[in-house]
């Protein structure tokens, strides 16, 4: 037992339960999961977890828990473990998924999830996971919180508008819906008001959100989002990771002359980062000679617009990451001087 150089613990996490395999590497033999069991996904869970890893493993060598970022069911036990000083590490599904395909499991169940996690941490090196700014965490409850009204806010819309095509239409219905539609207004707008708040105290966040904000077509709310979807990009080290984890990556199946499927975006992804691009992309290619070109080049090439407004949502999100990172405004003459020196 003295030669093992590495020991990780994979958590499948889901709503209700954790599933755990652990794991160590060594010298002689390699990668060994040696030990599965279910956890409850709470407190106590966390902490039977935690007694149960300290039974199994070498004292000396330090044990690194190692999760996916499931939407938010895994905040709790990140926070957990961090917070009784367990070395953690968060990926991305997407990293998770790809190299699950490369392992030889045929039937894929929360146990062979976890081992697979487990292998992961084991063969990859990790970064050691940061707790987010609490303000990030703010802001991705209000953003999320103000698109759960404005889609209820839709729904009441609708029903308005098919209560007053009835022949004979329900006037107290009416006016109830008309409240609601109010109530739905001067909420979103309090939101918008908690979220300029939030900001005024990070004076730095404020500054890089008007650098993010000069690419056409995105404002505040959407640099927001953007940044609270991903911790100010805390787990993204590529603009390629950036596109996969946002699910706005391409998927294309081919396989010798005879199967060729028409590529399509995965949407394997944070629904909420996918969903902020619609709009801007939809602004910079009216209102953006650069993004308008891009435009119209992919449709002239395969006369398919929703795809060329998808490809123009990944690059303004590329661009985003850019600029966020090295705090640059966006200059249209470079792009126009790069295209020309390519040219």
């Amino acid at each position: 037992m003295t030669n093992i150089v590495k020991q990780t613990v994979g958590i499948d996490v889901a709503q209700n339960e954790l599933v755990v395999s652990l794991g160590r590497m060594s010298h002689d033999t390699g990668t060994d999961i040696f030990a599965f069991k279910t956890f409850a996904n709470n407190t106590k869970g966390f902490n039977e977890l935690v007694n149960w890893v300290n039974k199994l493993v070498l004292k000396e060598l330090q044990v690194r828990y190692v999760m996916e970022a499931t939407g938010v069911y895994h905040e709790n036990l990140a926070y957990y473990l961090s917070d009784h000083g367990q070395r953690v590490s968060i990926v991305l599904p997407n990293k998770i998924s790809n190299y699950f395909r490369t392992l030889d499991v045929k039937t894929i169940t929360d146990k062979t999830a976890s081992q697979a996690i487990c292998r992961f941490g084991l063969e990859r090196k990790l970064d050691e996971w940061q707790k987010p700014k609490q303000i990030y965490r703010t802001l991705k409850q209000l953003t999320r919180e103000r698109d759960q009204l404005i889609a209820e806010r839709t729904v009441a819309k609708n029903q308005l508008h098919a209560e007053k095509a009835e022949a004979f239409p329900n006037e107290k219905s009416i006016a109830r819906l008309n409240k609601r539609i109010e109530l739905f207004k001067s909420q979103v707008k309090e939101i918008q008001a908690d979220i300029n708040e939030v900001l005024k105290k990070d004076n730095e966040l404020t500054d890089k959100i008007a650098v993010v904000t000069t690419i056409p077509g995105v404002g505040k709310l959407t640099a927001v989002t953007v940044l609270a979807e991903t911790n100010g990009f805390e787990l993204i080290r590529s603009k390629k990771q950036l596109v996969s984890y946002s699910g706005l990556d391409v998927k294309e199946k081919t396989s010798g002359t005879s199967v060729k499927g028409k590529p399509r975006i995965s949407k394997k992804g944070n629904r909420h980062l996918r969903k902020s691009m619609y709009f801007p992309a939809l602004t910079a290619i009216r209102h953006d000679e650069h993004f308008k070109a891009v435009f119209v080049r992919l449709v002239s090439k395969h006369g398919l617009k929703m795809k060329s407004a998808v490809a123009v949502q990944r690059k303004i999100l590329e661009l985003i990451y850019i600029l966020w990172n090295t705090n640059t405004k966006y200059d249209k003459e470079y792009l126009e001087r790069r295209n020309a020196k390519a040219a």
